[in-house]
């Protein structure tokens, strides 16, 4: 699979236990399978470079899921 830019909003959802994620510019969901620590600020605006993951089974039932292998804390 491709990696792909995602610019957005990191956000903290109160599902299964808490869940982290990032809202994109364009209202799009998507789970993080490995959030990076450093990123797990809810409201901090991010540029992560990641690729979606098929395999990946969640009770959360949020987002795309997603595989982080990299990132950028953006000025908010």
């Amino acid at each position: 699979m491709r990696k792909k830019k995602i610019k957005g909003k990191v956000v903290y959802l109160e599902l299964e236990g808490g869940i982290w994620g990032i809202v994109d510019d364009k209202g799009r969901d998507w789970m993080p399978v490995n959030m990076p620590f450093e990123i797990m600020k809810d409201g901090l605006i991010v540029e992560v470079e990641a690729q979606k993951v098929s395999d990946f089974m969640s009770g959360a039932m949020w987002g795309t899921p997603i595989e982080i292998s990299n990132f950028q804390i953006l000025p908010s």
